[in-house]
């Protein structure tokens, strides 16, 4: 008897303890682990860091003007900063504290910010998150609208032809990460302010970055934002990752409605296609409707521009295999959602594998990136001598094009690249045969 009841008393403080143990950890509040924020042309995003889905409410009070967010249930983890709205524009401080059953973060502002809100399911290297994104007021800023710009009148000797360049990721969305912590968000900036300032730098270019800070912009906006200014090209730069580390090498990409036309390709476009889940992008309203439905009709005419893409693909691709190496030497196409632009040619370039060691070291190094941004402008300019917009300063230039050979270069495809033909490109250089060499210059006739 003395037994059985040590053993039912066992038993039983094993049960309560089961108990106390299911109801502390069904009790067990939503951690908020961290409070970042980044800041756009339109908008100041703060992103709330959680350990469960959170159940919020958001709203703006008045004198003085602040963003209240409560998320409900939750606490704050030990040593949490909300350092992080130093030099934000018209944020003046990032305030939180315990309120009732959860806890209260604010925003206290120089301005009536327009927020909106919600939240993202985790996908790595992110857990759960709760989005708040402020909107300045209209007039505060010059806001980055979605609505097309009418293209500068040509000039008595023509207009300039227009570069989109866009650096791939930012903000929410660091993209692939090399060794000593080397995110392809900043490497790929950093590279496409080089190649804008080395388009602008030629007579007849103009170009103009798509992301010109640490903040994330959707795939579908970048590409209205391209079309917005009215872009001649839209040049997309990324710096590739692989599951080896001994891939390398830079490549050009276009877009494929098909089949990716290789297993790095695939998974490339895969990876960059999830960009807008890493990056942040929610639904937020339903406004859009009208400009979705026109995205997916102009979807239905991309066929006109594949073709040019390729073409400027090939220009810079043979331009890039000049200063490094090349993960493939043909240009390879995919299913990249960036690419959809059915009014302008576009082209995804990676310049590198930043998976890499070796590649990630160079990928950092200002030389290496002003030798690709270099190669990119002078890639661009290339396809765009030989295939000038209707009434650029180029096209009404109508003069002959001068040209350096290449790697892998002949006569045969350099007329075809140009719209000659053989006899007319070797009469015009007074070739007696085929045979050329690297570097040396040949001029190409008009027409």
């Amino acid at each position: 008897m003395a037994l059985l009841s040590r053993l039912g008393a066992s038993l039983f403080l094993s049960l309560v303890c089961l108990a106390f143990v299911l109801l502390s950890s069904t009790a067990v509040a939503n951690i908020i682990k961290s409070v970042r924020t980044h800041e756009a042309p339109d908008y100041i995003r703060v992103v709330v860091d959680t350990s469960k889905a959170s159940k919020y409410s958001i709203f703006a009070l008045a004198n003085p003007h602040r963003i209240v967010i409560d998320v409900k249930g939750a606490k704050p983890a030990k040593r949490l900063s909300l350092n992080s709205s130093k030099d934000l524009t018209f944020v003046t401080g990032l305030r939180g504290a315990n309120r009732d059953n959860g806890y209260r973060i604010v925003v206290d502002a120089d301005v009536a910010f327009d927020p909106k809100s919600f939240t993202l399911k985790p996908i790595a290297p992110y857990g759960h998150r709760l989005v708040a994104d402020l909107y300045f007021p209209k007039g505060s800023v010059k806001k980055a609208q979605l609505t097309r710009v009418p293209r500068k009148a040509a000039v008595k000797d023509g207009r300039d032809i227009v570069i989109a360049i866009d650096p791939g990721h930012g903000g929410e969305d660091p993209g692939a990460l090399g060794p000593r912590n080397i995110l392809e968000k900043d490497v790929v900036l950093q590279i496409a302010r080089r190649t804008m300032n080395q388009i602008k730098s030629k007579k007849g270019f103009d170009a103009f970055l798509i992301r010109s800070g640490d903040y994330y912009l959707g795939h579908r906006q970048r590409t209205a934002l391209a079309r917005n200014k009215r872009a001649d090209l839209f040049v997309s730069i990324h710096a590739d990752a692989f599951r080896q580390a001994s891939v390398f090498g830079a490549s050009v990409y276009t877009l494929s409605d098909r089949g990716a036309t290789s297993e790095t390709a695939k998974w490339l476009a895969e990876r960059e296609n999830q960009s807008d889940m890493l990056g942040g992008v929610g639904n937020v309203s339903l406004n859009d409707k009208d400009p979705m439905l026109a995205q997916v009709l102009l979807d239905l005419s991309m066929d006109g521009n594949r073709n040019q893409s390729i073409q400027a693909g090939k220009a810079v691709l043979r331009n890039m295999g000049q200063v490094t190496k090349l993960h493939k030497k043909s240009v390879e196409q995919a299913a990249f959602l960036v690419l959809k632009s059915p009014d302008m040619p576009s082209i995804l370039v990676e310049t590198g594998f930043i998976s890499n060691p070796d590649e990630a070291r160079e990928l950092a190094k200002a030389s290496h990136q002003l030798k690709l941004a270099k190669a990119i402008a002078n890639g661009v300019e290339e396809f765009m001598r030989s295939n000038p917009p209707p009434a650029t300063w180029l096209a009404q230039r109508g003069e002959e094009i001068r040209y350096t050979i290449g790697r892998g270069d002949t006569i045969s495809e350099i007329a075809q690249r140009y719209g000659v033909t053989s006899a007319a490109l070797k009469k015009r250089n007074r070739l007696s045969g085929d045979r050329i060499r690297v570097g040396q210059t040949i001029v190409i006739p008009r027409g």
